[in-house]
């Protein structure tokens, strides 16, 4: 990491962010609903995390799972929301080499991280439906021990590239980035020395990691959908299907965006600048505003708890 630490190799001291490029003039309009968003995103995140540390029957594997999902999406949105609304607001687009390297490693992992977890959650669903008999041997706290592990480990070590390869390119001039956050294509296309290897490694990332996550979560749906079409028992397929409703919604939701949002990039051409960017921000909003409040609707076992918060919050 000493190469981000070293600032000789630049000749350019920070970076500006724009945001959104065409619509400079009103663009602070638009840090209402975003600051709407982060204080629904913060909250419900924090009540799941509260009800499932505090209600017993919740100590479950697919729980600490949903937690973890909650930890992740408090920490990718704190990581980009308040400086967006920084820059919205107050005008605060300086942002220093180091912060602007350390902001993309954080974004990269975490997203990452999300795909991951989002995984697991599948292979869960999986277990629970397909081998029911095995699941408390399969999916056992042992197991989601190691499976917090490798999901930090692979992210980490798949995303310090991603840093690192940008702060080996030379900034000669160009300083001004067209975007809210210091994402990977925004940075390194202001560089004045190649940058074959980070586009290269970016794409390989994109379709190796994220792209296999995708298909091993498509490939646990459809025998799940199998074992759902079996069913003879009167009600017993809609039952099931309901039980991985909630996470049907979240993961379409998640790649459904990441999908539109790489095809946005990819035609940047053909569409407004300003659009594949409010994407990119919603990408770091919409998930952690919205994934625990799919959990609190949808999880008849998570409802009670929050009831009881509420009802606790009243007489406080």
């Amino acid at each position: 990491m000493s190469s981000i630490n070293s600032s000789s190799s630049f000749q350019i001291s920070n970076f500006l962010l724009m945001c959104f490029p065409n619509i400079q003039s009103w663009q602070h309009w638009l840090s209402i609903p975003l600051a709407f968003l982060l204080i629904i995103a913060v909250a419900s995140n924090l009540i799941i995390m509260e009800v499932i540390r505090r209600e017993q029957n919740l100590h479950e594997p697919m729980y600490y799972l949903i937690g973890f999902l909650g930890v992740l999406d408090l920490v990718l949105c704190m990581a980009t929301i308040p400086k967006i609304l920084g820059v919205l607001c107050l005008d605060l687009k300086g942002i220093d080499l180091l912060t602007c390297f350390l902001q993309m490693f954080a974004v990269n992992t975490l997203v990452a991280m999300e795909s991951a977890t989002f995984l697991f959650m599948a292979f869960d669903r999986y277990v629970a439906i397909c081998n029911p008999l095995r699941y408390s041997s399969v999916i056992s706290y042992r197991f989601i021990a190691k499976a917090f592990l490798f999901i930090l480990l692979r992210s980490i070590l798949v995303c310090l590239p991603y840093p690192v390869l940008a702060a080996q390119l030379q900034y000669c001039s160009r300083n001004t980035i067209e975007h809210c956050v210091c994402t990977n294509v925004a940075v390194t296309s202001l560089a004045c020395s190649d940058r074959t290897i980070n586009a290269v490694y970016q794409l390989v990332i994109a379709f190796g990691i994220l792209g296999s996550d995708f298909i091993f979560i498509c490939l646990s749906y459809c025998l799940i959908l199998r074992v759902i079409i079996k069913l003879r028992v009167k009600g017993a397929a809609i039952k099931t299907l309901s039980t991985c409703s909630s996470h049907l919604i979240l993961i379409s939701f998640f790649y459904t965006l990441l999908l539109v949002l790489i095809f946005t990039n990819k035609m940047e051409k053909i569409i407004i600048p300003d659009v594949p960017i409010l994407l990119n921000v919603l990408h770091f909003i919409i998930p952690p505003a919205l994934n625990p409040l799919v959990y609190g609707l949808r999880t008849k076992e998570m409802k009670p708890g929050i009831m009881k918060m509420i009802r606790r919050g009243n007489k406080n």
